[in-house]
């Protein structure tokens, strides 16, 4: 166990879909920095809490709370009763997203794409961060900071592949936050985003074809593809003070594969 204070030590953060992959990696990232995470989770009780103990084991602490992120009163809830308990939230991570498959061969056309299919991973994507976000709110306002880290793709600036209603709904995702970034920094609150390129081992990266990955790879000047610790240490990163006068921006973390 690490036992030395770590940078987030005395902090508070919240990681939405944090049972799992990304999230989880990134709720460990906080927890071996010192910080408290909370653990947000949909259904799966026993993996939330087989990440909570593993940041305790990091060093940290962590505590799970079940909401469907998609509904207000869900993560009203959830943030009342952390606040109850903890007194403070430092920042929070919107990582939950609605189900998808990255899978070339099986993925949608759009003359085939419904609507709802879009309206599903709006629901996931906009919809959930904007709940968290107004939850949070007279929060961060009363404390006068606070920093909000949303994930996005890369995909919105290189579609590779085109997955229509995925990438849709993360490009809205970054208008949500840069608007946000406009109208809350007079009050000390940041918001940001990391924006993954395709990340392995995750449940979504599960049906991706090996031959598609090694033409990531090959296009990729890092030469590999990230994994969930890939994408947790810019999150910490835009969650700290080292990032202080950054908001309104979108951090690519895919190994080169999109340059801007």
């Amino acid at each position: 166990m690490n036992t030395t204070p770590g940078h987030f030590a005395g902090q508070v953060i919240l990681v939405t879909g944090a049972s799992r992959c990304i999230g989880a990696g990134i709720a460990q990232a906080f927890a071996r920095q010192g910080a408290m995470v909370l653990v947000n989770y949909l259904s799966n009780h026993d993996a939330a809490q087989d990440v909570v103990s593993r940041c305790q084991q990091l060093g940290g602490d962590a505590w799970a709370l079940s909401a469907d992120v998609r509904s207000a009163e869900a993560v009203n809830t959830m943030v009342a009763q952390a606040l109850r308990e903890t007194g403070r939230i430092d920042a929070v991570v919107n990582n939950a997203f609605s189900p998808y498959t990255f899978d070339p061969d099986h993925r949608t056309r759009f003359g085939d794409m419904p609507w709802q299919a879009y309206q599903t991973q709006f629901d996931g994507a906009v919809h959930a961060a904007y709940n968290t976000c107004q939850a949070v709110l007279p929060h961060f306002k009363q404390r006068g900071q606070g920093s909000i880290i949303n994930l996005t793709s890369d995909l919105v600036d290189r579609p590779s592949i085109a997955y229509h209603d995925y990438t849709t709904a993360k490009a809205a995702l970054v208008g949500f936050s840069r608007n946000l970034a406009a109208e809350l920094g007079p009050l000390g609150i940041r918001v940001n985003c990391v924006a993954p390129g395709l990340v392995s081992p995750t449940d979504s990266s599960r049906a991706t074809k090996e031959s598609v990955k090694e033409v990531l790879i090959a296009q990729t000047p890092l030469g590999r593809l990230a994994t969930p610790d890939d994408v947790a240490g810019p999150v910490l990163f835009l969650a700290s003070d080292w990032s202080r006068f950054v908001t309104g921006q979108v951090l690519t973390v895919d190994g080169g594969l999109v340059m801007r």
